[in-house]
């Protein structure tokens, strides 16, 4: 029995998701106190204790951006204000989101700030306490990279890798990896025939252990009116081989799309997809979905046309049905505010949410950033604008939480390892878990508390889902979990 339950007719589900999908405004950002928040545009990130944490790219004391912890019912604190060191040498503007690792702490970059205003990359404890241990642009000529515009990843081998906008060899940005210890190393440069300026999307580790990512310029094809290329799908192996999959704007008229800002997501099927910004020569169109197989094949499975929403430029992800959800920051039914949709991996897409439905756009104007689903079953994003704040032109953005009735589930983290590996497991009302099982292999494990569990690969264990018997039930993992030999 799969976990994954398919929808018979499909226009019939299309109408009862939306009827069904229940959004609530959490927070309104506001920045009367010269410490609140503004401005979010990165995705959130669950955290051990249940609680969410994000960054915004203006707000706080010195009006540089924040670190802030939200519950799932809307209570946020701040954490930390960015540029509070001589000369912004903790960083300033934190457009990416957060990534938390095991031993608890959150890791992320900011876009500027640090050595030559070349951007950082820090880390946090959940009570707030900042670390920088890398600032970019450190030697001559930038060979590392700056600007980070895009958050970090946690791979299997327990390093955060990530990307850099410009510098590296030729000027047009880098891959790199970094450890918790903070020693970087540069990983490649892209030159522009193979990618050029990686956007606002964390890179991804594949199930073949690589890395997949996208560029927003570059690539072999100008016919988008973009004389530096029209933005790329790229892999990157371990050990640093950079390949251009696929080049946007290949197709006549630029059907195919051009400006991937986003990220991607492998789905379920082994497949990426993810989105552009533009389509259409010279950026006539409204964007587009796209599927691409880790071997290049493309294929485009929506075009916008600004009534389901436009420009998006987050990336997806897929939820515990089987379907991608994402946002688009403009269009929709009240012809600004933006869209939450979602499609099936086959193209069919609904509408659940346009925005700017309130006077003034009091529930969000916006969305520039990637959906999470949490493990209570919700999903919960940001709005860049809007709210019912006027200390801002158009509002200082809000959270929200998106219903459409999925299940609560567990989350492994990281999401792949060997027979060994100390892991933690996310999720609800964990108190009194009896069993943890991988794929059918049961695991040794302690229950930290009710919304985390540490767990440890057993021996034999192969790929597949990992369950937790817990007193009200057994909970299923989002994703299989890859057992790497």
């Amino acid at each position: 029995m799969t976990k994954r339950i398919a929808c018979i007719v499909l226009l019939f589900c299309a109408v009862s998701m939306s009827a069904f999908a229940q959004i609530t405004t959490l927070v309104s950002f506001d920045k009367t106190d010269g410490r609140d928040p503004g401005y979010p545009a990165a995705p959130f990130v669950q955290g051990t204790n249940g609680n969410l944490y994000g960054t915004t790219a203006a707000g706080g004391t010195n009006d540089e951006g924040t670190v802030f912890e939200m519950t799932p019912a809307g209570k946020l604190v701040t954490l930390y204000s960015f540029c509070s060191q001589v000369a912004c040498s903790d960083g300033a503007v934190a457009n990416p989101g957060l990534v938390q690792t095991p031993d608890g702490n959150l890791y992320g970059t900011t876009a500027l700030g640090g050595t030559n205003n070349g951007g950082t990359v820090f880390r946090i404890t959940p009570a707030g306490e900042l670390t920088t241990f890398y600032l970019f642009c450190s030697v001559s000529g930038c060979p590392d990279g700056l600007v980070p515009s895009a958050g970090l990843l946690l791979a299997s081998d327990g390093n955060l890798y990530g990307t850099t906008s410009i510098g590296g060899t030729y000027g047009e940005g880098t891959v790199y990896k970094i450890s918790r210890a903070g020693t970087l190393t540069t990983l490649a440069s892209f030159d522009g025939t193979n990618g050029k300026n990686p956007g606002f999307g964390s890179l991804i580790q594949g199930t073949d252990g690589n890395f997949y990512g996208t560029t927003e310029a570059g690539g072999v094809n100008t016919g988008c009116g973009n004389t530096a290329g029209c933005g790329t799908v790229f892999s990157i192996t371990p050990g640093g081989q950079l390949t251009s999959l696929y080049s946007f704007c290949g197709q006549q008229n630029c059907t195919d799309g051009w400006e991937p800002f986003g990220g991607l997501v492998q789905g379920s099927d082994g497949n990426l997809y993810g989105v552009t910004a533009e389509s259409g020569t010279n950026g006539n169109g409204y964007g587009t979905v796209f599927q691409i197989s880790t071997s290049g094949q493309l294929t485009t499975l929506h075009t916008f046309d600004l009534l389901d929403g436009g420009y998006p430029e987050a990336g997806l992800i897929e939820g515990t049905d089987g379907r991608f959800y994402g946002t688009t920051p403009s269009g929709g039914a009240h012809g600004v505010g933006g869209t939450i949709f979602s499609i099936t991996p086959q193209g069919d897409l609904t509408t659940l949410y346009n925005f700017c439905a309130k006077t003034n756009c009091a529930d969000g104007n916006g969305p520039f950033a990637s959906l999470i689903q949490a493990t209570n079953g919700s999903f919960y994003g940001t709005t860049f604008e809007g709210g019912v704040s006027t200390n801002c032109i158009g509002g200082c953005g809000t959270t929200f939480r998106l219903s459409v009735g999925l299940a609560p589930f567990v989350e492994t983290r990281p999401g792949s390892g060997k027979a060994g590996t100390y892991l933690i497991i996310l999720g609800n009302g964990l108190t009194g878990t009896t069993a943890v099982s991988f794929n059918g292999t049961p695991a040794a494990f302690r229950v930290r508390s009710g919304t985390e569990i540490v767990a440890t690969v057993p021996a034999g264990a192969t790929t597949g889902f990992v369950t937790v018997v817990t007193p009200s039930g057994t909970l299923m993992s989002n994703s299989p979990f890859r057992v790497i030999p």
